[in-house]
């Protein structure tokens, strides 16, 4: 089997004949991209002709790219939303699939601030399974062993609703581990959990963790990686463990379970797990009452060789809390995909964060990609990349048409090719679209906050737990409010306020011209202020958002805050207030 061209692998041949055979699909599908690509339109708009959607363009039974080219428009969101309601209230037409909608896959709630729903039917699971499918394959390129251990993967579901027509709406995570893809999956050695799944499919969330992480106590020395979706919820693991532990380690010594964990079936299996295990719950005592909590994670999970999370975006922020914790493990990033559809996999996912590239499953939808130079109007349509006409070095917006009725769907993401892997181009997450701060004529963008909160959080002695931001209009001029989460554990240790003042203005020297030119020139935008808050504030923010809905895998800080109930909370926690001292530089020839 021609595998040998899929990647450098420091460790030669694939680790078994299943993972052979995932990897040449890999490169089936890579190298065949583009005619993937046109019999994957072709099936999409040959099964859905009859949908009253595409039949409101007159294709007439065409399934060729041209022609759908030139007579389906590029939509959001927004274009779909009353069909998709529709569905939601009860309608079983085929309005924009011929197969049945399923259920109905809820945006994290969080993304552009609102909850979406994004129609699936049954086929999808067993596309995203296949995707899932081909992790292990690549990974076990990179590391060896992995069936000679377990994996502690801190994994969550939320409760379901009903629309009024009576479909499932749940995230997409929720829709998988409750699928009998997960729950009835056959034994793999390369990917055993220690989270029974009755921890996992438990709704409540303190129950969940207490269990997934005694657990993981349970089987330290057999844990060769551990993860969470995203690396938020790897860290709120960890200060559950601090919250914790010390229940834990009672629990593991009497080989009893926390009276808190009433749910029937967690209390059921774990009494196959739990022991009385003396030493170990000294060993957990001794370690988790020191200060000092650097390598905690080494240090209760010694052959740990790498954390599974996702650390781009947003999530790079969390990239040296992980490392003080982990003391540097390698960081994998597996995977890229949303509740609209899964898009491809890191076919390197040993590299640092910031080189993640992920290469696009051409078999997974119809891919289009919008020059993120262009404008918004729909007239940019005709401007759509296909999947292998993109160019290295430049930023796209990603639009799909999936096989559950979406019709060249603006997605949202912003993505920049970085190369290609045969035919199928690889791409590095840039950000979300149109996640912004603005007072004036200035946008500010995620990835722009990001950079200034890590050039500002240089100044100080310790670093930034977790951010959030809104621009205050109620002030004249208006300005920028940034929350700041610090990792000190007393007041005595926490920066003075001539350095979190130098922070303020370092974070705007970091800034767009535009902005700069909007404080300096015409005095159009205020002082950024930065507001430190007490630890765990953030913490709270998440708790509050999941008891409004949101999913606890999917759950993101939002990094801009509107919504009134959040911003008092975090008012309500502030402990110290700081502003920029001075006006940035700019000058009428600035570029940044």
């Amino acid at each position: 089997m021609a595998v040998d061209s899929i990647l450098s692998s420091p460790l030669g041949p694939p680790a078994c004949e299943k993972d052979a055979k995932a990897l040449q699909f890999i490169e089936e599908m890579t190298r065949n991209a583009d005619s993937v690509q046109e019999n994957v339109l072709a099936q999409i708009l040959g099964r859905n002709a009859d949908t009253e959607y595409l039949k409101s363009f007159n294709l007439d039974g065409a399934t060729d790219r041209h022609t759908f080219k030139s007579k389906i428009p590029m939509v959001t969101y927004e274009d779909f939303h009353p069909f998709i309601q529709r569905i939601a209230d009860g309608d079983r037409s085929p309005i924009l699939s011929s197969h049945p909608v399923s259920e109905f896959l809820t945006s994290s709630g969080t993304s552009a601030g609102e909850r979406k729903l994004m129609p699936t039917i049954k086929e999808e699971l067993e596309r995203r399974q296949l995707l899932y499918s081909l992790l292990m394959p690549v990974m076990n390129l990179y590391v060896s062993g992995l069936d000679k251990g377990k994996g502690l993967y801190f994994l969550f579901i939320k409760s379901e609703t009903k629309t009024p027509g009576g479909l499932l709406a749940r995230p997409v995570l929720t829709s998988y581990y409750k699928s009998d893809h997960f729950k009835t999956r056959p034994h793999d050695p390369y990917n055993v959990y220690t989270s029974p799944n009755e921890a996992i499919l438990c709704p409540d969330s303190f129950q969940s963790m207490y269990t997934q992480t005694l657990c993981g106590l349970y089987n330290r020395h057999q844990v060769l990686r551990i993860g969470a979706v995203f690396a938020s919820g790897l860290l709120r693991a960890i200060r559950f463990l601090q919250l914790n532990w010390h229940q834990l380690s009672h629990d593991i010594r009497a080989g009893s379970l926390n009276p808190k964990v009433t749910d029937p079936s967690i209390r059921h299996c774990m009494t196959r797990i739990l022991r009385p295990d003396p030493e170990l719950a000294d060993f957990i005592l001794s370690e988790c009452s020191k200060d000092n909590w650097e390598r905690i994670i080494t240090r209760i999970w010694p052959n740990t060789k790498y954390l599974d999370v996702i650390v781009t975006g947003a999530m790079a922020q969390y990239i040296p809390t992980l490392d003080y914790y982990s003391g540097g493990l390698p960081k994998a990033c597996t995977m890229y995909a949303s509740s609209e559809c899964y898009f491809g996999l890191n076919l390197n996912p040993m590299c640092k964060p910031s080189e993640v590239s992920y290469t696009i499953m051409p078999n997974m939808a119809y891919f289009e990609f919008l020059p993120h130079d262009n404008n918004n109007s729909n007239s940019a349509a005709a401007r759509l990349v296909d999947l292998v006409d993109v160019e290295v070095g430049r930023e796209y917006e990603l639009v799909i048409t999936t096989y559950a009725g979406l019709s060249r769907y603006r997605v949202g993401d912003i993505l920049r090719v970085t190369g290609f892997h045969n035919a199928a181009p690889q791409f590095q997450f840039v950000r979300r679209k149109n996640v912004l701060l603005s007072i004036d004529s200035d946008k500010t963008d995620e990835a722009e906050l990001q950079a200034a909160v890590d050039r500002a959080s240089r100044l100080l002695n310790t670093s930034v737990v977790e951010y959030t931001s809104y621009a205050d209009t109620a002030t004249i001029p208006g300005h920028y409010v940034v929350y700041w989460e610090l990792m000190v554990r007393e007041a005595s240790q926490a920066p003075e306020a001539g350095v979190l003042e130098r922070c303020c203005l370092e974070m705007e020297e970091s800034l767009n011209s535009v902005y700069r030119q909007c404080r300096v020139a015409d005095g159009s935008i205020g002082p950024l202020e930065i507001r430190v808050v007490r630890n765990g504030t953030f913490e709270e923010l998440m708790d509050y958002a999941i008891s409004r809905g949101a999913s606890i895998n999917q759950y993101k800080v939002p990094r801009c805050v509107s919504f009134t109930p959040i911003m008092e909370l975090l008012d309500s926690r502030v402990v110290s207030t700081h502003f920029s001292p001075s006006l940035p530089h700019w000058g009428p020839h600035s570029r940044r």
